[in-house]
């Protein structure tokens, strides 16, 4: 049953979110529109609200040609032809240009290159360096040589690995990380399992499970092949932080992490620490503050290594919804239902 408070909110913020949810007709023009259209707000008296397009239809009502509401949506649209522009991209030895690219999308290049970064945070140009270093990191533990495995994922030569400084050179990476020494200790908290572990520049993992067994197999799956001590006593302080803070969230631990993921990751995460406590954010109210597309906020969130201390669980889809996590929606419900506890006591 659509709530007609709702919809009509939606109607008059353009909500793009809700398009798909339903679609609202206008009596004195007998046409029925997205919640996103972009056409004059009309009267409230002359809106009713329908499912879908074809019970608008059944209603008498006719499609908006601005903003067609039976076929796929503008963003939809983008979403395809952002689609289509990666696949050209990965498609070439030699990536077109930014201009050459909107050519063959059908778009301006001005806004192709909006489109893009909003739904990948990253321009093309940035993306096929990614999509490569990718491929080098998929490349380098079986390759012969750090120069086999950049011919192999596209670069000509490997000056252009080392432009850019690393925690690890490429050659270590090609070892799964050989070389690396990393502390780990686990102990049983309220969500089940913890694992925390640390480089010498600080916390670098924070992982959720249901065994010992099974946080300790996502940490050597991290870090392939990095030197892992088991160090319980040298860790204790911090797990013990952590511990405190899921016990009473007010508590906040304060130690200094290794954050380890691309700019837009680091970015999207910097944005989680400012969520306050007891709040959330929606993706969509993220991806807007940060010039971005919800679905690249969802997988930074995804991507997101250090658990409770950059805080993945305080983002939530529309209305609330509990929506994924990758240490499952049970842990998530049980943070937010504390935090806001905690808040509501300050």
């Amino acid at each position: 049953m659509l709530d007609p408070d709702l919809c009509w909110q939606a109607v008059c913020d353009r909500d793009a979110s809700r398009d798909g949810q339903f679609v609202f007709a206008v009596l004195s023009t007998g046409v029925y529109c997205r919640p996103s259209c972009p056409a004059r707000r009309p009267l409230r008296g002359n809106v009713s609200f329908h499912a879908d397009a074809q019970g608008a239809e059944q209603a008498g009502f006719r499609p908006c040609k601005r903003c067609t509401p039976q076929g796929a949506s503008p963003a939809q649209q983008l979403d395809e032809l952002v689609a289509a522009a990666c696949r050209l991209l990965m498609a070439q030895e030699k990536p077109p240009t930014l201009d050459q690219l909107a050519a063959r999308i059908g778009l301006s290049a001005s806004h192709l290159a909006r489109a893009f970064k909003a739904r990948t945070g990253l321009t093309p140009k940035a993306w096929v360096q990614a999509q490569r270093r990718t491929q080098l990191e998929a490349q380098l533990p079986q390759a012969s040589s750090v120069l086999d495995a950049a011919l192999a994922a596209g670069y000509s030569g490997t000056r252009a690995l080392y432009e850019q400084p690393d925690t690890l050179s490429p050659a270590q990476r090609r070892q799964c990380a050989a070389g690396e020494t990393l502390r780990y200790a686990t102990r049983a908290c309220p969500l089940g399992h913890l694992l925390l572990a640390s480089s010498d520049k600080g916390v670098c993992a924070l992982l959720f499970g249901d065994s010992v067994e099974g946080v300790e197999n996502e940490l050597r799956q991290r870090f392939a092949a990095a030197n892992l001590q088991h160090d319980d006593t040298g860790l204790g302080d911090w797990l013990q932080q952590v511990i405190a803070q899921i016990e009473e969230p007010r508590r906040a631990a304060h130690l200094p992490l290794d954050l380890r993921g691309t700019a837009y990751q680091q970015q999207v995460w910097r944005a989680l620490q400012a969520i306050p406590l007891g709040q959330t954010r929606q993706y969509g109210e993220l991806a807007s503050s940060l010039g971005s597309h919800p679905r690249a906020i969802a997988r930074a969130c995804a991507s997101n290594p250090l658990g409770l201390l950059i805080p993945c669980h305080r983002v939530v889809g529309a209305k609330g919804a509990l929506s994924g996590y990758r240490w499952g929606v049970t842990r998530k419900a049980v943070l937010l239902a504390a935090e806001a506890e905690a808040a509501a006591e300050q």
